[in-house]
């Protein structure tokens, strides 16, 4: 027999193999919609998630520690962030434009409404802020939050990040009814037949939708998507048909400038009309954040903690259907606002409804006021179309989330 070396140990016949031990690392939440262990979470592959190399590019990686903090402080942080933003998106809007006014101007202005002595300011530039740049900010602010909070609500009952509020055809009714008005000649007999009737046509085509994907008693989201799809494509084929047959150039014009969104000629009659819808259709939400929680685990998870799965997914559509058809009514088609600001926001501050959509209703403001503000000053003294602008940012950034969709779902 040989010796046996000292410190080595031997296996005699019958002793059981060694085994190897492994250690989880268990992540403590989602970080974004669709998180999942792949390689691409781990430093190990390579690479960093797509998040946060966005985040470190534009200088705000250090935000990503926010997401493991409490609801109030991620409240405060966002909205001492954002409120900031507003405020400033909203002076350069009041001082921009082809009367360009001083910014210490506009807050004497502003603060003389509250009979607060600032500093002088003339006669115009007080009639061209209260009576023309104001009110088109308002209008502007209140779309923009309508349109974020409406977003980050499909996309949390959807499950999907790709989810934005013309999904259950509110845009086109909008724009079937805006179409309408124009094609008979409502506008001119009515100064509001045009946000009247748009706002009509929004939530008729949302109850058709919803009618049919509830058609025998048993709802489902699947059909509620797929009839969205469909009552989309026929809308806007009846949107095409009007505009074929219609032979006043007049009216085409306006039915063109309508159909690519923008902000001109917004009056406090247009903030009395959809404000109050918007903001009863945000509060609404805001009440049920918990419960849209809840239902992101799915249906029988939520069931079982005591949400009533049917009655709150059909208050929170109608809630944001109403906000939408309030904010399409006003400003015309705006698209990817409801798609690029909840999902910016989400990889910023968690999915935590509970603040993702105060702070999507926030960051909305500032997506539709930057957007105005530049679409107002870019080729003056014309003005270029805030629809297509935001089209402009969010096209591409609709590319940007189906390619890292695509290769989270190929890294599995």
């Amino acid at each position: 027999m040989g010796r046996v070396r000292p410190g080595k140990l031997t296996r005699k016949p019958g002793d059981l193999p060694e085994r190897k031990v492994t250690t989880l690392r268990i992540r403590e939440g989602p970080s974004s919609f669709g998180d999942r262990p792949d390689k691409s979470d781990t430093k190990a592959s390579g690479g960093e998630k797509p998040e946060v190399f966005l985040l470190r590019a534009i200088g705000l990686d250090r935000i990503q520690t926010y997401r493991q903090a409490g609801v109030a402080a991620r409240l405060a942080v966002g909205s001492g962030i954002l409120g900031l933003l507003v405020l400033g998106a909203a002076l350069l809007s009041l001082s921009l434009g082809p009367v360009e006014i001083p910014v210490s101007h506009v807050a004497s202005i502003i603060l003389s409404s509250v009979r607060l002595d600032f500093g002088e300011f003339g006669r115009t530039e007080q009639l061209v802020i209260e009576q023309i740049r104001l009110p088109r900010i308002v209008v502007g602010a209140c779309v923009g939050m309508a349109l974020g909070v409406a977003g980050a609500t499909m996309q949390g009952l959807f499950r999907n990040p790709m989810a934005d509020p013309g999904i259950i055809g509110v845009s086109a009714g909008g724009a079937v009814g805006a179409v309408a008005a124009i094609a008979i000649g409502a506008t001119g007999a009515f100064f509001l037949a045009l946000p009247v009737f748009a706002f009509v046509g929004a939530m008729a085509a949302c109850f058709l939708v919803y009618g049919i994907a509830a058609v025998g008693g048993r709802f489902s989201m699947a059909t509620l998507l797929l009839a969205g799809v469909a009552v989309n494509a026929f809308l806007g084929a009846v949107v095409s048909a009007i505009i074929i047959i219609l032979p006043d150039n007049e009216a085409l014009r306006e039915i063109l400038f309508w159909l690519a969104g923008g902000l001109d000629s917004r009056t406090w009659e247009h903030v009395q009309i959809a404000g109050p819808f918007i903001l009863v259709g945000i509060f609404v939400i805001l009440l049920m954040t918990r419960d849209l929680n809840l239902l992101m685990l799915g249906d029988d998870e939520a069931r079982s903690m005591g949400v009533r799965v049917g009655p709150t997914r059909i208050i929170l559509l109608a809630a944001a259907a109403m906000a939408t058809g309030a904010a399409v009514a006003v400003s015309g088609t705006i698209a990817f606002v409801g798609l690029v600001t909840p999902h910016v926001l989400r990889l910023m501050l968690g999915p935590d409804h509970r603040v993702l959509v105060p702070m999507s209703a926030v960051g909305g403001a500032v997506f539709v006021l930057l957007a105005d503000t530049v679409a107002r000053t870019i080729i003056q003294p014309a003005e270029f179309r805030v629809g297509v602008l935001a089209a402009f940012v969010g096209a591409p950034f609709f590319i940007f989330l189906l390619i890292k969709n695509k290769r989270q779902a190929y890294s599995l």
